[in-house]
């Protein structure tokens, strides 16, 4: 077996490298401009992206697990790359809803990471990311469903836009008959929010949002909101390090994931 080194910024797309490094069974994590994936052994074991809700919002927010137990489990195992399991042993949460919280995140972010497949900011071999073992996926598969996602997103609505800009309401639209989630989305829209938050704060899968959103988009409902121009002096993006979400100290805000990211580079440097 090759054993992968530690790679800094390269014109190859992510998914090309993701094939090479699953070939290898590598282990580490492959940083991208949208977000991080970890391998064990050749298989993707999590993604995280700042643009999808964590594990911990959907777990929280959901209620199917309260924040004290999450917070503990995070104090008594993240250093040892074991929250998922000290979740599970401690008895905050079945093993099978683990599984299915983990897999729902972990194809969310993946859609984001390789929606554009841009370039690989660098790989660190034996990063280990700090939930742990839950379900291994294979790198095929994590692709695979990647392009699903993407092809029928497109064929609802095809302007990628609304997946990242705030979203806003049409003026002059009146409510409309919608189906109960959908109805749910839209109140949800307040010229602000992106998708991935209002994800958050429906405790709903970002991809699942993403339909709601896009049709309506399709039916004229919603569209994405200008951006505010960027000042020429603005920073560079920064690759933060990975690692669970700081502990709230107040109810998270809907820019919750943009204070994430701003810690965590913080953090980093």
């Amino acid at each position: 077996m090759i054993t992968p080194t530690r790679t800094a910024r390269t014109d190859e797309p992510a998914s090309a490298l993701l094939g090479t490094l699953a070939a290898q069974g590598a282990s580490g994590a492959l940083s991208t401009e949208a977000g991080i994936v970890y391998l064990a052994a050749g298989h993707v074991v999590h993604v995280e992206s700042a643009l999808t809700p964590d594990i911990g919002d959907l777990l929280t927010h959901s209620g199917a697990l309260a924040p004290d137990g999450w917070w503990e489990a995070i104090d008594q195992a993240g250093r040892r790359c074991r929250v998922g399991r000290q979740l599970v042993d401690s008895g905050h949460l079945a093993a099978g809803a683990l599984e299915l919280c983990h897999l729902g995140a972990l194809f969310d972010a993946a859609y984001f990471v390789l929606a554009h497949d841009g370039p690989v900011l660098r790989f660190r071999p034996g990063v280990s990311h700090w939930l742990g073992a839950v379900r291994a996926v294979p790198v095929d598969t994590v692709l695979r469903e990647s392009r699903r996602r993407r092809e029928l997103l497109h064929r609802i609505w095809p302007e990628p836009t609304i997946d990242l800009a705030p979203l806003a309401r049409v003026p002059g639209t009146g409510p409309a008959d919608l189906p109960a989630r959908r109805g749910r989305t839209l109140a949800q829209v307040d010229g602000v929010r992106t998708a991935a938050q209002i994800a958050t704060a429906l405790a709903c899968r970002t991809f699942h949002t993403l339909v709601e959103l896009r049709r309506l988009a399709a039916a004229g409902l919603v569209v994405p909101k200008a951006p505010a121009p960027v000042p020429a002096s603005a920073p560079a993006p920064v690759s933060a390090e990975p690692g669970p979400a700081p502990r709230p100290t107040a109810p998270d805000e809907p820019d919750t994931a943009l204070l994430r990211r701003l810690l965590h580079a913080l953090e980093a440097l």
